[in-house]
């Protein structure tokens, strides 16, 4: 999936409602396809054929394979946007680590749930677009996190603190990769030493104990700008 199957600036991107419904078909038929197939080998034929629909229209939307696989992977970009925004309650953590713990496994267990997300962002086989998609997202989510912990958290000045977290999530995505190259999924034992390497990582930056927040339901709400 590499050289002219990474050209995806002509991908036409629906903004009328019948259009969306049929662009989502397709992403949906496309996930079924990688989800249920053994490699990335899928042609749009393929696609048209599992989402039921004449090849022109897939062509009306994307001009190759990869340009599919890069809008999928920014529509699961955004699903795992969305969980990492929602607020930790009942309990709220009590401390930074069991904030990042909790997200992760939330993280893990959304991918688990979707074979074609764990093929998109941890498979050996990715282009370079989609890897830039996956990039794009793990930086939103860095930011979105930073607010959560100052949120949670009484945090000194840190400017650099998402861009601490991006790079602690790298690392975790690493391991998780490592799992998912050799177990198929991400196990509960490399979900957990990712989430200890990323903590370690951060240790550099925050300390071991940082004092709670009395958060109200603005600030909660302010996570997701």
């Amino acid at each position: 999936m590499t050289g002219a199957a990474d050209k995806t600036d002509s991908v036409n991107r629906p903004t009328r409602k019948r259009g969306v419904e049929r662009f989502n078909l397709l992403l949906d038929a496309t996930e079924s396809l990688l989800s249920d197939l053994g490699d990335e080998d899928i042609s749009l034929a393929q696609i048209a054929e599992q989402a039921q629909v004449p090849l022109a229209s897939v062509y009306y939307f994307f001009p190759n394979r990869n340009a599919v696989y890069v809008a999928l992977a920014e529509r699961f970009s955004q699903e795992i946007y969305e969980r990492s925004i929602e607020p930790l309650t009942d309990p709220e953590p009590q401390t930074w680590q069991e904030l990042l713990t909790r997200k992760h496994a939330s993280g893990a267990e959304f991918q688990n749930s979707r074979p074609a997300a764990l093929r998109l962002f941890l498979g050996a086989g990715v282009s370079v677009a989609v890897r830039n998609a996956d990039f794009q997202g793990n930086a939103r989510i860095a930011q979105s996190r930073a607010r959560m912990l100052r949120t949670y958290f009484d945090l000194p000045e840190m400017p650099d603190l998402a861009h601490w977290i991006e790079i602690a999530g790298a690392a975790m995505d690493g391991i998780w990769a490592l799992s998912y190259g050799r177990e198929g999924h991400i196990t509960e034992d490399y979900r957990r030493q990712g989430t200890e390497c990323a903590i370690t990582y951060l240790r550099r930056y925050l300390p071991e104990y940082l004092p709670r927040r009395s958060v109200t339901p603005e600030e909660l709400a302010a996570i997701a700008l």
